[in-house]
């Protein structure tokens, strides 16, 4: 009973949000989702080949990111990995000023939040330095990461 409602409320949680990233749909906005799974990926110091290959799995099959042409989805999330690969500390500059770009739009930044976590969350192990990471996004889009339980 209780596995069922949780499913059900989950399930509902994921419709929610890939109706409110439809009402976002422009290459600003996508790029920051992006750029914040990348930094979600590289949250732990790297992005292995393993993490590139689940990422731009889970970026080809989101609902969340349907609604965007997948060919650029996956060619943002390469020059942002790419980015890390060359250094971590300019991937990771370069991928917050990418989500800094929906600072002040609120509703986007709400959802690019959710996403990421979402994201952090999708292995089932939203741990630590997943979380941290997601915290400085919330900060850098002007958002109280507490209103996130981060």
């Amino acid at each position: 009973m209780a596995l069922d409602w949780l499913k059900e409320n989950v399930t509902k949680a994921r419709e929610n949000l890939t109706a409110e990233v439809a009402k976002f749909k422009n290459r600003t906005f996508m790029e920051a989702i992006v750029s914040g799974c990348a930094l979600v990926a590289a949250a732990d110091g790297s992005v292995d080949a393993s993490e590139k290959q689940k990422m731009a799995a889970f970026l080809e099959r989101s609902d969340e990111l349907k609604h965007f042409d997948i060919r650029q989805v996956i060619e943002v999330f390469n020059k942002a990995v790419g980015d890390f690969e060359f250094d971590h500390a300019i991937g990771k500059a370069n991928a917050l000023q990418t989500v800094g770009k929906v600072r002040g739009k609120e509703d986007q930044a709400r959802v690019i939040v959710r996403v990421v976590c979402a994201i952090g969350a999708a292995d089932g192990d939203f741990d630590a330095d997943e979380k941290a990471v997601v915290r400085e996004i919330a900060q850098e889009l002007g958002l109280k990461p507490e209103e996130f339980d981060l």
